[in-house]
């Protein structure tokens, strides 16, 4: 079951096309990659196994501060980040926290000028991957 906080989506590519395209992305859009967690080299590491799951973890100083000027508490959730991973048939996800879902959260309009933006700049990102 998905959660309904996110927002997952196929990926038309493999793995890692599916990752390397959204760093890329990440980039171009003159954002920064602050950092790639990758949960399965993480799980390797303690004698474990887990299908390819990485986490990037990205954003950039204007649309956080201003979603931070209408509730500090939002920055718990940034910078933004999107999981992809491969499930038990070979399939790519990416997923995401909703923004409409974390402005709730936060007590921020949904409907305000910056949850627009990330939402859009999110779904974006994200349509890289197929």
């Amino acid at each position: 079951m998905v959660a309904e906080s996110l927002i997952t989506k196929a990926s038309a590519l493999t793995f890692l096309e599916t990752l390397t395209r959204l760093e890329a992305a990440v980039r171009e859009r003159g954002m920064t990659l602050f950092a790639r967690v990758d949960h399965a080299e993480g799980a390797k590491k303690v004698g474990m196994d887990l299908r390819p799951t990485t986490v990037l973890i990205f954003g950039n100083p204007r649309g956080g501060t201003r979603l931070m000027q209408l509730a500090q508490s939002i920055g718990l959730e940034l910078p933004l980040k999107i999981l992809v991973f491969e499930d038990a048939l070979g399939k790519t996800w990416v997923c995401y926290d909703d923004p409409t879902w974390l402005a709730r959260r936060f007590g921020i309009d949904p409907t305000s000028a910056p949850i627009a933006e990330i939402s859009a700049a999110l779904a974006a990102l994200t349509d890289v991957a197929g």
